[in-house]
């Protein structure tokens, strides 16, 4: 299913990420996420309360179709300056062509004479959030909406740049003399409801040897969190099983960056440095560590993986 959209920034050839999300145009990267995960828990086949087969089509495809692709445009950092770029030279054609621009909705209309443009933007906006994606067959026609309040909102603030997302934003400067400790790494936080479905579903495929695609549920969950710990030391140990080692080895770092204390990723990072060991060049040594990789563990843990996806569930 194809969604047209033809109001507001959309009727200028250009894809309003802001609107498809509700979120203002001066949104930072926190708050975008955070709408983000409940859209996505909303739509999301897991948690979706759509009772028709119709509705749940409905749902699939504004998510993968619309939803996520808006998050992972605003989520990173250059396509999201990429994109802000381009939003800051529509405000000015705007601001150029205010006289022939056509607005189809109230709201839009109060916002171009509105004393306070800012808080009547974002007020605007956050109401329209709290329903846009209660029934989906207005979520289009709501996305329109909520474009045309962008495109008042750039019109009114041509020339001045938008807000930059915290990933962006230059460090402040300090004196090294009086510097404060490096930071510790912050406390794990607990894993969203949707990634934890794709974590579930994942563990199950890898208990039954469906490596591939535990491996596709997993990059999945990334791009919903890309700094999860639990992801990141599940996906690595996907690879050592295939003999992936260099991948599995970028996946448990960064698991360890993010959780020292991550026990999958300590014993991945175990098993890395047994294969490391090895003597390079060695036929014997190749064949003991991918025999060792193949073989279950015979002092009942069942290996490796059987320690982590094994057993009873608790």
């Amino acid at each position: 299913m194809s969604f047209k959209i033809d109001q507001g920034l959309f009727k200028y050839d250009f894809i309003d990420y802001h609107a498809i999300l509700s979120v203002p145009l001066n949104a930072d990267i926190k708050e975008i996420r955070k709408r983000y995960l409940k859209i996505a828990w909303r739509l999301h086949p897991d948690s979706s309360s759509a009772s028709s087969n119709t509705e749940k089509q409905l749902a699939s495809d504004l998510l993968s179709k619309l939803v996520n692709p808006a998050y992972e445009k605003l989520s990173q950092e250059k396509n999201y300056t990429e994109y802000v770029i381009v939003l800051s030279q529509m405000g000015k054609r705007l601001l150029q062509e205010s006289a022939a621009l056509e607005l189809t909705t109230d709201v839009a209309k109060q916002l171009v004479n509105a004393p306070n443009v800012e808080h009547a933007y974002k007020v605007a906006i956050a109401k329209i959030a709290e329903t846009q994606y209660e029934s989906l067959e207005q979520v289009v026609q709501i996305i329109g909406l909520v474009s045309e309040l962008n495109l008042v909102y750039l019109m009114r603030n041509a020339g001045k740049s938008l807000a930059t997302p915290p990933s962006q934003a230059a460090p402040p400067k300090v004196n090294k003399a009086t510097a404060p400790p490096p930071p510790q790494p912050e406390p794990p936080k607990e894993d969203s409801a949707v990634v934890l479905q794709y974590i579930r579903r994942s563990q199950d495929l890898i208990a039954k040897n469906q490596l591939t695609q535990a491996e596709v549920e997993l990059r999945d969950a990334l791009k919903l969190e890309p700094n999860n710990s639990h992801c990141h030391s599940l996906i690595g140990m996907v690879y050592l099983r295939q003999n992936r080692t260099t991948m599995a080895k970028v996946h448990i770092d960064r698991a360890l960056q993010l959780d020292p204390k991550n026990e999958t990723a300590l014993e991945g990072k175990r098993k890395i440095e047994q294969i490391s060991g090895q003597k390079p060049g060695s036929a014997k040594a190749a064949a003991t560590s991918s025999a060792a990789a193949k073989q279950p563990d015979k002092s009942g843990g069942g290996g490796l993986f059987g320690g982590l996806f094994g057993g009873k569930k608790k």
